[in-house]
């Protein structure tokens, strides 16, 4: 016996819902990022949160009522139930760390003072070298002078005090902790 509401097969409802919801939030994801500010003050509306809600309780209510012999608000209950906790756990879990991650992999070059590197180009003494310095985004290298005006040789491990137009400027690096043989 099919369900119905107002001359309709619920599963149909369930499914134009489902379609409907998919479409929403592939046209979000194409302008989510000029709706962010307007839920921004608001914690737990989020757009993508109430969609994946709506289209996770449209599907499992199309299931439901496909293949089982549920009522019809049993369905509608049981699916909004695996909705919120789906719902929740994609908040909690993706939403919210993505959110809370570094959204740029750039530097400037105030952040790489008190920074460390490795020479790769010996620093003549009032010259320049060359030095790597390893980050959480990448290897970045630059053109390096002693800060001193010292010599620097190869592979010397080194402390950058300032950087300014391009240029670092670096003293040898004595870690408190390295075992001097």
């Amino acid at each position: 016996m099919k369900k119905v509401l107002y001359d309709t097969d619920l599963g149909v409802i369930y499914l134009v819902v489902l379609i409907s919801a998919g479409c929403l939030t592939l046209i979000y994801l194409l302008f989510s990022e000029m709706l962010d500010g307007v839920f921004e003050g608001i914690p737990l509306i989020d757009p993508a949160v109430i969609l994946s809600f709506i289209t996770l309780t449209a599907a499992s209510g199309y299931l439901f009522e496909k293949f089982s012999n549920l009522s019809s608000i049993s369905v509608f209950i049981i699916s909004c139930g695996i909705s919120a906790i789906i719902s929740t756990f994609i908040y909690f879990f993706i939403l919210v760390p993505i959110r809370s991650a570094e959204v740029s992999l750039a530097y400037t070059e105030e952040s790489l003072g008190g920074q460390t590197g490795k020479v790769i180009v010996p620093i003549p003494e009032n010259g320049y070298g060359e030095i790597v310095i390893e980050t959480v985004n990448g290897v970045i290298s630059k053109r390096a002078t002693g800060f001193n005006n010292e010599f620097i040789d190869y592979e010397e491990q080194v402390l950058i005090i300032e950087a300014k137009e391009g240029t670092v400027y670096v003293k040898k690096y004595e870690s408190p902790y390295q075992i001097k043989l």
